[in-house]
């Protein structure tokens, strides 16, 4: 069902996992992801849209950057992409980093966007809350990419990496048995090719000013993104607590919000089901209403 093929784009080689057909939906993954953490959504959703699922420069397949690569640079990369494969304009779903270069892309290239579709995920209306000292304890890794001396320790062997991610997969997600071993064996193997471990932490690199800033004074905010939205905030993810979501309104004013119950940080893996319905749900109705151009 899912096929796969490298795209060629602004010097660099990108791997695309693609199924289905119908409106096009580009799938961002988030960290410590690729493409495949996508997989259960895509063959649910499959018989009801064109379903793109890159993996990010960095990540698993594609292409690694020689330093801080964060969401303006991603954002170019899908620029091109979206242009190379003629679907603009797509609707976008994503979460965690995906998220963050989400809003980047629909700041820079809104007419390239039918729709946001977004999972707990990384806004200007979080603020200082994320520095908050009681919530250190949940994001210390934020911190800990963008160091020099992680790199060297997890690529000092695989087991280290093994370790490394399968802690994170475990810890941010709320319903254990949904993340089985194979699961996990597959991250792991992904993030043990060479490049993967500084491919993935390029994100963090480029936005230690950004974290230091909201650690300090807060930066001025970004212009609202006026694009149809739907935000989806599960009940149960440690880094990213449902009650974040009470400013989505200043910075997303036409969007549809509504918490998503007994599901952590990975909703598309913990609830596949119901993951994959309330996207199909919110695209049918920009598609029905004819907002989709």
């Amino acid at each position: 069902m899912i096929k796969h093929s490298t795209v060629s784009i602004n010097g660099a080689e990108i791997h695309v996992a693609r199924a289905g057909r119908g409106r096009p939906l580009l799938l961002l993954h988030g960290w410590p992801e690729f493409w495949l953490t996508w997989e259960p959504v895509m063959t649910r959703l499959a018989d009801r849209f064109d379903l793109i699922a890159p993996d990010l420069r960095g990540f698993g397949s594609s292409d690694k950057p020689t330093g801080p690569f964060g969401p303006n640079e991603q954002t170019e990369d899908l620029v091109a992409l979206v242009k190379v494969l003629g679907v603009a304009p797509v609707g976008v779903v994503s979460h965690d980093i995906g998220a963050s270069i989400a809003q980047f892309f629909a700041r820079k290239h809104p007419e390239l966007i039918a729709g946001l579709f977004f999972f707990n995920f990384m806004y200007p209306g979080i603020g200082k809350r994320f520095t908050a000292p009681e919530h250190l304890q949940h994001v210390w890794h934020t911190w800990f990419n963008q160091s020099n001396a992680a790199v060297e320790v997890l690529d000092a062997s695989p087991e280290s990496v093994r370790r490394f991610v399968t802690y994170f997969l475990r810890i941010w997600t709320h319903r254990k048995e949904a993340i089985d071993d194979a699961t996990i064996e597959a991250f792991v193997v992904n993030f043990q090719r060479p490049g993967n471990v500084a491919g993935g932490f390029a994100h963090y690199r480029a936005v230690a000013a950004q974290r230091r800033a909201e650690a300090g004074e807060s930066p001025p905010p970004p212009q609202p993104i006026a694009l149809p939205t739907c935000v989806r905030w599960t009940e149960c993810d440690p880094t990213l607590p449902v009650a974040w979501a009470d400013r989505l309104g200043e910075f997303f004013p036409d969007v549809d919000f509504a918490p998503f119950p007994d599901a952590g940080h990975f909703p598309h893996h913990e609830q596949p089901d119901r993951a994959a319905e309330e996207i199909a749900a919110f695209f049918v109705r920009l598609d029905r209403e004819g907002q989709w151009a």
